[in-house]
């Protein structure tokens, strides 16, 4: 490992960035936001694609679950 890169090489040769706490925050607000948009999507009745085993699948707006309601909607 190369201390000043903060880049750890692991089996198989992939690079992991270890995750600091503005990197668990900016995460969980990616995430967040990604919920909000699939669940403004599922309200106004609109299809969403996602990549699900290995193809592209369109849902419905009747097919996507609703938002977790712990999530915060900030509208």
């Amino acid at each position: 490992m190369n201390p000043k890169s903060g880049i750890e090489l692991q089996p198989g040769n992939k690079a992991q960035i270890p995750l600091t706490e503005i990197h668990q925050k900016i995460d969980a607000g990616v995430k967040a936001a990604i919920a909000k948009a699939i669940e403004r999507h599922r309200r106004l009745g609109e299809s969403i694609s996602i990549w699900q085993e290995g193809q592209v699948v369109t849902l419905t707006a009747d097919q996507i679950p609703p938002l977790d309601s712990t999530i915060s909607h900030g509208e």
